[in-house]
């Protein structure tokens, strides 16, 4: 298990955070200080772990074109699928999601963890910038999301991400799960 960095999107403060996930019903609850331990091998990101890393995949049929007219509800009901079935919620419903922050002091970007708790009434595919894909600006001029969610207990990582192929789909990383193993 390692914490992990990506690269930032902006530089954020709690209030802008917390403004920009309103949209998609996700609550700010805090910041996270200190490190966030993920359950990825060394120099992996979700989206680059194998099977043997505890990798599960959406469905195939799960996974949408970025230009599918349906997006938004598939993506929902992949990512709430996953999420629920390898244990993203904890019993408040809350859980952790990565927000890019750049600080100018810094000698490297950072990303931070925010604690945050799933509203009833939700929708990923409504968010803003936090949760957008700049990669999908290939494919399509509309909103395509792309985030990285983790289980407050560290056990799990999901990854609803935009493919080189136009696609978008949601992978967990889940150790845990793997047949056989003890951890």
């Amino acid at each position: 298990m390692r914490a992990i960095r990506y690269r930032p999107l902006m530089s954020l403060t709690d209030a802008a955070i917390a403004a920009d996930l309103a949209p998609a019903g996700l609550q700010f609850v805090e910041r996270v200080h200190g490190e966030v331990r993920l359950p990825l091998p060394p120099q992996k990101s979700a989206a680059s772990c194998l099977p043997e890393h505890g990798r599960f995949d959406n469905r195939p049929e799960e996974v949408v074109r970025v230009d599918d007219p349906d997006l938004s509800l598939k993506v929902n009901a992949a990512w709430w699928r996953m999420a629920s079935e390898y244990g993203l919620l904890d019993d408040r419903r809350e859980f952790l999601f990565s927000a890019g922050i750049e600080d100018a002091d810094a000698e490297e970007s950072v990303v931070i963890w925010v604690r945050v708790r799933l509203l009833d009434e939700w929708n990923l595919t409504g968010g803003g910038p936090l949760l957008g894909s700049s990669l999908a600006s290939l494919f399509t001029d509309r909103f395509v999301p792309e985030f990285i969610m983790a289980s407050l207990d560290g056990r799990m990582v999901l990854e609803t991400t935009v493919w080189g192929n136009g696609t978008v789909s949601t992978v967990v990383i889940r150790p845990d799960r793997l047949a056989g193993s003890s951890r």
